[in-house]
């Protein structure tokens, strides 16, 4: 039995929570589901968008699906629970696929992954400000021993799936201290994968190449910032942000979740598409060691969208729970 913590969170998160929870319970596969409160609605009903307690509940399980949060700014004693929680549980690698679907909106024959350094960069949460508010600095902090795992993350998953390029974006031409330590150590470690040719290129001109040519990416290795950045631009080249998916990974504890936001606008209309969340639940059926699983869910997915039978953002006219019932019943027919 899989011990999942389920964090709904705000906005949509509910619904495609839900949506992938009724997916994930026509699998033969037995769950033990735990709901815990994270963002905004939890801020106001505890006082934290991030309590201890949920802290404590991902790390007791297997992993960790998660929906979305609205994170206000200027608001006293808050912070970005998302930030947070990867720090608090040293989910050092954030994993963003970026696959064709079978879709008008996709191009062909787009299979990258995306490998994006989770803790620390411009999101270490060191800022201050001077000179009675009109100057305001935030520190870039890069460290050996984060660039180390992360890019040794991107080198072994190169090879177990088989890829042969690994992508190390940065731009050590003016960041010269921080991304030239990331540099280096890449060009250290490339050494240990004589099978993998690694590629370096300025974040810039990747955003360009991102643009011109996505299909000669396997996989990229960069910084926190500019992995955030890359990876959403990416996932409009197949389907656009209500299929983008991600895992987060550490030594200890998982959570995979959309890339999508809160989206309070689509709550309540039954317009909120649940494939982000679906393939999230996919990806931690792969991390669980389910990958029979995980190849049902996804063939599930692209057969709705090959189908037409998708949510308004796609072109359909299924709503949350219809589509939920044609991924579920595929699915069980499979």
């Amino acid at each position: 039995m899989y011990k999942i913590t389920l964090l709904p969170g705000d906005g949509i998160g509910p619904e495609v929570i839900a949506a992938a929870r009724e997916v994930l319970t026509t699998l033969p596969l037995e769950w033990d589901f735990t709901e815990c409160g994270i963002g905004y609605g939890e801020y106001q009903r505890s006082g934290s968008p991030l309590p201890d307690s949920t802290i404590q509940a991902i790390r007791n399980a297997d992993a960790a699906l998660f929906g979305a949060v609205t994170t206000p700014p200027n608001i006293p004693n808050y912070f970005s629970p998302v930030v947070r929680m990867r720090q608090a549980l040293n989910l050092y690698a954030n994993l963003r696929p970026t696959r064709s679907i079978p879709h008008s909106s996709s191009r062909a024959g787009i299979d990258l992954l995306i490998v994006r350094e989770n803790t620390e960069g411009l999101y270490s949460g060191i800022e201050r400000v001077e000179d009675d508010g009109n100057r305001a600095i935030t520190e870039r902090v890069i460290t050996r021993k984060c660039s180390e795992r992360i890019i040794r993350k991107a080198f072994d998953l190169a090879r177990q799936t088989g890829r042969k390029t690994v992508h190390v974006v940065h731009k050590a031409n003016v960041l010269r201290q921080t991304c030239g330590l990331f540099r280096t150590v890449a060009l250290e470690i490339a050494d240990e994968y004589p099978d993998i040719t690694m590629q370096e290129m300025l974040v810039d001109t990747c955003a360009m190449e991102l643009v011109r040519a996505p299909e000669q990416f396997e996989v990229i290795v960069t910084t926190n910032l500019f992995g955030d950045i890359l990876s959403d631009e990416a996932c409009m080249f197949v389907g656009g942000l209500g299929v983008a998916t991600s895992g987060n990974i550490g030594v200890d504890a998982a959570v995979f979740e959309p890339v999508h936001g809160s989206a309070p606008t689509l709550v309540g209309t039954g317009k909120a598409n649940p494939i982000a969340t679906i393939l999230a639940s996919a990806m931690m059926l792969d991390y669980l060691g389910e990958k029979e699983q995980a190849s049902r869910l996804r063939n599930a997915v692209e057969k709705c969208i090959a189908d037409g039978q998708v949510t308004p953002d796609l072109g359909g006219t299924l709503t949350t729970s219809e589509m939920t019932e044609k991924v579920k019943n595929i699915i069980m027919n499979s």
